[in-house]
Protein backbone atom coordinates (compact mmCIF):
# COMPACT_ATOMS: atom_id res chain seq x y z
CA UNK A 1 0.00 0.00 0.00
CA UNK A 2 1.53 3.56 -0.87
CA UNK A 3 1.54 6.56 0.65
CA UNK A 4 -1.24 8.14 -0.75
CA UNK A 5 -3.54 5.43 -0.16
CA UNK A 6 -2.98 5.71 3.17
CA UNK A 7 -3.61 9.75 2.86
CA UNK A 8 -6.95 8.87 1.87
CA UNK A 9 -7.65 6.21 4.05
CA UNK A 10 -6.89 8.74 6.85
CA UNK A 11 -9.71 11.17 5.63
CA UNK A 12 -12.04 8.96 4.86
CA UNK A 13 -11.65 7.35 8.71
CA UNK A 14 -11.47 10.97 10.13
CA UNK A 15 -14.58 11.69 8.02
CA UNK A 16 -16.58 8.88 9.18
CA UNK A 17 -15.27 9.26 12.72
CA UNK A 18 -16.78 13.01 13.22
CA UNK A 19 -20.25 11.71 10.78
CA UNK A 20 -19.18 14.06 8.01
CA UNK A 21 -19.09 14.24 4.55
CA UNK A 22 -15.88 15.67 2.98
CA UNK A 23 -16.85 18.25 0.51
CA UNK A 24 -14.69 18.46 -2.79
CA UNK A 25 -14.17 22.19 -3.14
CA UNK A 26 -11.63 21.74 -6.39
CA UNK A 27 -14.96 22.28 -8.80
CA UNK A 28 -16.62 25.02 -7.15
CA UNK A 29 -12.92 26.90 -7.38
CA UNK A 30 -13.43 26.34 -10.86
CA UNK A 31 -16.62 27.28 -11.37
CA UNK A 32 -16.25 31.10 -9.23
CA UNK A 33 -12.97 31.27 -12.06
CA UNK A 34 -15.02 30.91 -14.69
CA UNK A 35 -17.95 33.39 -14.10
CA UNK A 36 -15.42 36.13 -12.63
CA UNK A 37 -14.05 36.04 -15.90
CA UNK A 38 -17.77 35.76 -18.01
CA UNK A 39 -18.87 38.56 -15.49
CA UNK A 40 -16.52 41.29 -16.87
CA UNK A 41 -18.28 41.93 -20.34
CA UNK A 42 -21.58 41.81 -19.04
CA UNK A 43 -20.72 44.84 -17.41
CA UNK A 44 -19.05 46.36 -20.09
CA UNK A 45 -22.03 45.49 -22.21
CA UNK A 46 -24.30 47.85 -19.96
CA UNK A 47 -22.44 50.78 -19.94
CA UNK A 48 -24.16 53.28 -22.33
CA UNK A 49 -22.29 55.37 -25.12
CA UNK A 50 -21.81 58.74 -24.29
CA UNK A 51 -23.51 60.04 -27.10
CA UNK A 52 -26.54 57.76 -26.94
CA UNK A 53 -26.45 59.31 -23.72
CA UNK A 54 -26.54 63.03 -24.91
CA UNK A 55 -29.06 62.10 -27.22
CA UNK A 56 -31.37 61.17 -24.28
CA UNK A 57 -31.22 63.91 -22.82
CA UNK A 58 -31.73 66.38 -25.68
CA UNK A 59 -35.03 64.37 -26.50
CA UNK A 60 -36.06 64.54 -22.61
CA UNK A 61 -35.15 68.56 -22.93
CA UNK A 62 -36.91 68.59 -26.37
CA UNK A 63 -40.29 67.37 -24.80
CA UNK A 64 -39.89 69.55 -21.72
CA UNK A 65 -39.78 72.79 -24.23
CA UNK A 66 -42.12 71.08 -26.16
CA UNK A 67 -44.80 71.25 -22.80
CA UNK A 68 -44.08 74.63 -21.76
CA UNK A 69 -44.51 76.26 -25.61
CA UNK A 70 -47.80 74.62 -25.05
CA UNK A 71 -48.72 76.14 -22.38
CA UNK A 72 -47.12 79.19 -22.81
CA UNK A 73 -49.63 79.47 -26.25
CA UNK A 74 -52.38 78.57 -23.92
CA UNK A 75 -51.83 81.05 -21.67
CA UNK A 76 -51.60 83.65 -24.36
CA UNK A 77 -54.56 83.14 -26.08
CA UNK A 78 -56.03 83.14 -22.10
CA UNK A 79 -54.76 86.54 -21.83
CA UNK A 80 -55.73 88.02 -25.56
CA UNK A 81 -59.52 86.63 -24.41
CA UNK A 82 -59.51 88.69 -21.11
CA UNK A 83 -58.32 92.05 -23.16
CA UNK A 84 -61.23 91.61 -25.41
CA UNK A 85 -63.55 90.65 -22.84
CA UNK A 86 -62.06 93.78 -20.91
CA UNK A 87 -62.06 96.04 -23.82
CA UNK A 88 -65.75 95.09 -24.55
CA UNK A 89 -67.43 95.70 -20.67
CA UNK A 90 -65.16 99.21 -21.31
CA UNK A 91 -67.53 100.12 -24.23
CA UNK A 92 -70.32 98.98 -22.86
CA UNK A 93 -69.72 100.75 -19.68
CA UNK A 94 -68.99 104.38 -21.86
CA UNK A 95 -71.96 103.93 -23.77
CA UNK A 96 -74.17 102.93 -20.98
CA UNK A 97 -72.93 104.41 -17.98
CA UNK A 98 -75.70 107.49 -18.01
CA UNK A 99 -78.59 104.85 -18.58
CA UNK A 100 -79.58 105.75 -15.00
CA UNK A 101 -79.89 109.42 -15.29
CA UNK A 102 -80.91 109.78 -18.18
CA UNK A 103 -84.12 107.42 -17.24
CA UNK A 104 -84.37 110.22 -14.04
CA UNK A 105 -84.26 112.85 -17.13
CA UNK A 106 -87.00 111.13 -19.23
CA UNK A 107 -89.64 111.50 -16.07
CA UNK A 108 -88.79 115.34 -15.69
CA UNK A 109 -88.98 115.76 -19.45
CA UNK A 110 -92.41 114.16 -19.33
CA UNK A 111 -93.40 116.28 -15.76
CA UNK A 112 -92.57 119.32 -18.36
CA UNK A 113 -94.80 117.78 -21.90
CA UNK A 114 -97.94 117.71 -19.12
CA UNK A 115 -97.09 121.24 -17.77
CA UNK A 116 -97.18 122.30 -21.21
CA UNK A 117 -100.06 120.38 -22.52
CA UNK A 118 -102.65 122.03 -19.96
CA UNK A 119 -105.23 123.59 -20.91
CA UNK A 120 -105.78 126.63 -20.19
CA UNK A 121 -103.75 126.75 -17.15
CA UNK A 122 -103.33 129.83 -14.63
CA UNK A 123 -100.36 131.38 -13.82
CA UNK A 124 -100.58 129.73 -10.46
CA UNK A 125 -100.98 126.30 -11.77
CA UNK A 126 -98.13 127.21 -14.24
CA UNK A 127 -96.07 128.28 -11.28
CA UNK A 128 -96.89 125.41 -9.37
CA UNK A 129 -95.95 123.00 -12.20
CA UNK A 130 -92.42 124.48 -12.59
CA UNK A 131 -91.89 123.94 -8.81
CA UNK A 132 -92.77 120.71 -8.76
CA UNK A 133 -90.25 119.86 -11.72
CA UNK A 134 -87.35 122.11 -10.43
CA UNK A 135 -87.54 120.29 -6.75
CA UNK A 136 -87.34 116.99 -9.22
CA UNK A 137 -84.52 118.09 -10.82
CA UNK A 138 -82.69 119.26 -7.50
CA UNK A 139 -83.25 115.58 -6.36
CA UNK A 140 -81.75 114.28 -9.19
CA UNK A 141 -78.84 116.22 -8.56
CA UNK A 142 -78.55 115.28 -5.08
CA UNK A 143 -78.37 111.73 -6.09
CA UNK A 144 -75.70 112.18 -8.27
CA UNK A 145 -73.63 114.30 -5.23
CA UNK A 146 -73.77 117.20 -7.26
CA UNK A 147 -74.08 120.66 -4.76
CA UNK A 148 -74.86 124.42 -5.45
CA UNK A 149 -71.98 126.34 -4.19
CA UNK A 150 -72.89 128.80 -2.14
CA UNK A 151 -72.18 132.35 -3.51
CA UNK A 152 -73.73 135.32 -2.23
CA UNK A 153 -72.49 136.93 1.05
CA UNK A 154 -69.32 135.11 0.56
CA UNK A 155 -66.01 135.61 0.48
CA UNK A 156 -64.77 135.77 -3.41
CA UNK A 157 -62.46 132.94 -4.02
CA UNK A 158 -61.23 132.37 -7.26
CA UNK A 159 -61.40 128.39 -6.72
CA UNK A 160 -65.11 128.88 -7.25
CA UNK A 161 -66.26 132.31 -8.20
CA UNK A 162 -66.23 133.91 -11.23
CA UNK A 163 -65.54 137.68 -11.19
CA UNK A 164 -68.15 139.61 -13.89
CA UNK A 165 -67.45 143.07 -12.27
CA UNK A 166 -67.26 144.72 -9.87
CA UNK A 167 -69.27 147.24 -7.75
CA UNK A 168 -68.57 150.10 -5.27
CA UNK A 169 -70.44 149.29 -2.14
CA UNK A 170 -70.42 150.80 1.13
CA UNK A 171 -72.71 148.26 2.55
CA UNK A 172 -70.25 145.35 1.78
CA UNK A 173 -66.39 144.60 2.42
CA UNK A 174 -64.31 144.39 -0.65
CA UNK A 175 -64.33 141.47 -2.54
CA UNK A 176 -67.87 140.02 -1.29
CA UNK A 177 -70.21 138.34 -3.10
CA UNK A 178 -72.93 140.89 -3.48
CA UNK A 179 -75.09 139.39 -6.64
CA UNK A 180 -74.89 136.44 -8.54
CA UNK A 181 -76.33 135.63 -12.12
CA UNK A 182 -76.05 131.92 -12.07
CA UNK A 183 -75.41 129.38 -9.61
CA UNK A 184 -72.02 127.17 -9.62
CA UNK A 185 -71.91 123.42 -9.19
CA UNK A 186 -69.47 121.31 -8.00
CA UNK A 187 -69.38 117.09 -8.31
CA UNK A 188 -67.72 115.22 -5.11
CA UNK A 189 -65.51 118.62 -4.31
CA UNK A 190 -64.96 119.06 -8.62
CA UNK A 191 -65.98 121.91 -9.88
CA UNK A 192 -68.37 121.77 -12.78
CA UNK A 193 -69.31 125.43 -13.51
CA UNK A 194 -68.38 128.19 -10.89
CA UNK A 195 -70.86 130.93 -9.79
CA UNK A 196 -70.84 133.88 -11.89
CA UNK A 197 -70.56 136.75 -9.39
CA UNK A 198 -70.40 140.61 -9.07
CA UNK A 199 -68.18 141.42 -6.09
CA UNK A 200 -67.83 144.61 -3.98
CA UNK A 201 -65.52 147.30 -4.03
CA UNK A 202 -64.16 149.81 -1.62
CA UNK A 203 -65.44 153.28 -2.33
CA UNK A 204 -63.76 155.91 -4.50
CA UNK A 205 -62.99 158.44 -2.03
CA UNK A 206 -63.49 162.29 -3.18
CA UNK A 207 -60.78 164.92 -3.19
CA UNK A 208 -62.17 167.79 -0.55
CA UNK A 209 -62.58 171.37 -2.86
CA UNK A 210 -60.02 173.96 -1.69
CA UNK A 211 -60.56 176.58 0.80
CA UNK A 212 -60.62 179.95 -0.14
CA UNK A 213 -57.46 180.32 2.39
CA UNK A 214 -55.82 177.84 0.39
CA UNK A 215 -56.45 179.30 -3.39
CA UNK A 216 -54.95 182.73 -1.81
CA UNK A 217 -51.92 181.39 -0.39
CA UNK A 218 -51.51 179.65 -3.92
CA UNK A 219 -52.50 183.26 -5.76
CA UNK A 220 -55.24 182.04 -7.10
CA UNK A 221 -58.83 184.63 -6.75
CA UNK A 222 -60.99 183.26 -4.43
CA UNK A 223 -64.40 182.12 -5.62
CA UNK A 224 -67.13 185.03 -5.45
CA UNK A 225 -70.57 183.73 -3.83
Amino acid sequence: MGKNDTTEQEQDSFANANGEDIVDISGDSASLNAEDETSEPVAEESEKDPMELLQDELKTKDDEIIELKHEFLLHKAETENFKKRLRKEKEDFSQYANEKILKELIEINDNLERAFSATNPTVASMKEGVEMILKQFHSLMEKQNVEIIEALGKKFDPAIHEVLSQMESDEHEENTVTQEFSKGYQLNGRILRPSKVVIAKAPTKQKPEDSDEDKSSQGEPPSSE
